[in-house]
């Protein structure tokens, strides 16, 4: 798969299982699952497992399985790695 950016459209299968990393190429973790909006569609947050301390440095919300939540937003794009913006996780 080609790099994906925002606001373009990519199958949540896909994600699912790839490595997060922040803009600074650090790993955060594994995407769990990805959370959204009922009424709107809109996503909210990607979920990560497999934390890693990294990762354990940022004060996530947690959702019902402990995964850590990062808000949707700060995803930049998807490739082979999902990149988020460490600066729109805080």
């Amino acid at each position: 798969m080609s790099g994906i950016t925002k606001g373009e459209k990519v199958d949540a299968k896909s994600i699912v299982g790839k490595t997060v990393v922040g803009k600074s190429g650090k790993k955060l973790g594994i995407v769990a699952d990805l959370i959204y909006e009922v009424r709107t569609g809109e996503l909210v947050y990607l979920t990560i497992k497999q934390a890693t301390s990294y990762a354990n440095t940022f004060q996530f919300e947690k959702d019902e399985n402990h995964n850590d939540e990062i808000p949707y937003g700060a995803v930049i794009s998807v490739g082979d790695f999902v990149v988020v913006a460490e600066e729109d996780i805080v």
